[in-house]
């Protein structure tokens, strides 16, 4: 359950870049570590250290590698426009996505779930299938780029 309060705290930071115009600005990779010590002091409440460093690397690598994430987002959700997805679902699937194709730590297969358990609290009855869609393919492809058993795993998508 920390992971999970670690991932939603990941979601509000994600998701108040895309709202806030100010906080969009300097939601750059220059100034986040500035952002995310702003974040902690709204959030005084939050006192577990480990739940705050979970969120942190997620915030730091998601952030890091946000350019290439909306890329495969847009790739993968092939008949949505990027902007056309809702912001919640938007930030789910980047978070997510990173820990997929960064957190080798962490199995795909919890990844996914704890990302459709977001979906369901905190975004509409649709986007859990829509995410879960999207992360399978993702979690997939990666796993057998990882392994490199292509043509296995072709045969397995086909």
């Amino acid at each position: 359950m920390k992971r999970r309060k670690a991932r939603e705290y990941v979601l509000q930071f994600l998701y108040a870049c895309d709202m806030n115009e100010n906080t969009k600005k300097v939601c750059d990779y220059d100034f986040l570590q500035e952002e995310i010590e702003k974040f902690w002091d709204r959030n005084i409440e939050e006192k577990d250290p480990d739940i705050k460093s979970f969120a942190n690397q997620l915030i730091e690598g998601t952030i890091k590698y946000i350019d290439k994430i909306d890329n495969i987002i847009q790739r993968y959700a092939a008949k949505w426009n990027i902007d056309r997805i809702l912001t919640i679902d938007k930030n789910i699937l980047r978070f997510s996505i990173y820990e997929i194709l960064y957190r080798p730590d962490i199995p795909y297969q919890v990844t996914i779930n704890e990302a459709i358990e977001i979906a369901k609290k905190y975004s509409t009855r649709e986007s859990s299938a829509f995410i879960n869609g999207i992360l399978d393919k993702i979690a997939k492809e990666n796993f057998c780029q990882m392994i490199k058993l292509k043509g296995i795993c072709e045969d397995r998508n086909k």
